[in-house]
């Protein structure tokens, strides 16, 4: 008999899981060697203005792990999972913003530097708290959990689903974008937050305290990829395929699907949370563009190349996306969008499955076919 423990335990025993965590933990490790044993002279060494841009791929691939969780193995198509991205970073940000005090450009020890520029007399009572981190790190999960609570119990009780369910997500995180651009909401307007100076104490200028996000960055990629194995290979991982399947014979059966649809759902929105927090000390900024739904679109395109459904596909999608974002946009910055819309075609007409069916597909023929021996036949009885 199973312990109660053992669906969180069951991933470590998929060959999948071990060679993505295996793979992604060398990777840690050689950046980390290339990066403080190496000096800037030598032609392996990995400068750490690459492990901050590596430290904001391993935020994008986590934020695409939970799209995945939700597109891949609950059937439902999210264009606003960047809120949720935008609310764990803004927390994190308001935190960042706290631990200035008296250091900001007007020195004054309780208010930003824009609510002084704003003339704002007292600091909001949404911000009292982010102070302590604790507090903040709490909200970088409730804030999207909490939103995507709301969200989703109105639309899953309502059974809302397909390409309606999309597109209100889509409305959702631009009628937030819209909110956030307002000076009135207390949140740095169209400028948004920045000018961060430390986090719990260390220097975020400084290469160690950078070198440390992005290992905290990559292990924080590797529990999530975890807990999602977790969830889909549990019942409730299989419930959640029969939704996505068959959703009116799911509920035949007697599941209440809008339970399932829910639970995952406030589980992807706070791992999209943990993603924005872990990307904002590392780019040094939060503004509303991240709740562009332009943004959640390209998210859905990280998770299509990679190859739905796979976890680790997302991934891969997400790295090589923006991957190629930073060499198309220091090359040719006008023509990326048309490259990332030839991206996706290509994918769709030839790669359906993504980069990680292509894979599955290549290994599948590699493999030696069994060997089949002929069925012994009984013997033929002797004639008289």
């Amino acid at each position: 008999m199973h312990s109660s423990s053992s669906w969180l335990t069951r991933p470590f025993r998929e060959r999948a899981t071990q060679l993505f965590l295996g793979i992604l933990l060398a990777a840690l490790a050689v950046v980390t060697l290339f990066n403080l044993a190496l000096s800037a002279e030598h032609p392996l060494h990995v400068p750490t203005y690459t492990v901050t841009l590596l430290g904001k791929y391993l935020s994008y691939a986590l934020l695409a792990v939970a799209v995945d969780l939700v597109w891949g193995y609950l059937g439902i198509l999210s264009l606003g999972h960047g809120a949720f991205f935008a609310l764990g970073g803004y927390a994190m940000g308001m935190y960042l913003m706290r631990q200035i005090g008296d250091r900001g450009t007007y020195g004054d020890p309780l208010l930003p530097d824009f609510m002084v520029f704003l003339d704002w007399d007292a600091l909001p009572w949404y911000w009292l708290g982010f102070d302590m981190a604790w507090f903040a790190f709490l909200m970088v999960l409730l804030a999207p959990g909490l939103l995507a609570l709301v969200f989703g119990f109105l639309a899953f009780r309502s059974r809302v689903t397909g390409v309606y369910l999309s597109i209100i997500t889509q409305a959702l995180t631009f009628a937030l974008m819209l909110a956030f651009f307002r000076n009135e909401m207390g949140f740095g307007g169209n400028n948004g937050l920045t000018d961060f100076k430390e986090l719990l104490g260390f220097d975020l200028r400084s290469d160690a305290t950078r070198l440390g996000l992005f290992l905290a960055t990559g292990v924080a990629l590797a529990l999530g990829y975890v807990l999602c194995r977790a969830i889909v290979s549990s019942k409730l991982g299989r419930v959640s395929v029969a939704t996505r399947d068959a959703e009116a014979r799911t509920r035949f059966l007697g599941y209440r699907v809008e339970r399932f649809q829910l639970f995952v759902f406030v589980v992807s929105a706070m791992l999209a949370g943990v993603a924005g927090a872990l990307y904002v000390p590392q780019v040094g900024i939060i503004n509303p563009s991240e709740f562009s739904p332009i943004f959640s679109i390209e998210i859905v395109l990280w998770v299509a190349l990679g190859g739905r459904a796979t976890l680790y596909g997302a991934v891969i999608g997400a790295i090589l996306v923006n991957y190629a974002k930073t060499v198309f946009t220091g090359v040719m910055p006008d023509a990326w969008l048309f490259a990332l819309g030839g991206m996706f075609v290509l994918v769709t007409v030839l790669l359906p499955k993504g980069i990680a069916g292509l894979l599955a597909y290549r290994l599948r023929r590699r493999r030696p076919p069994p060997s089949s021996s002929p069925e012994p036949t009984a013997p033929r009885e002797a004639s008289a």
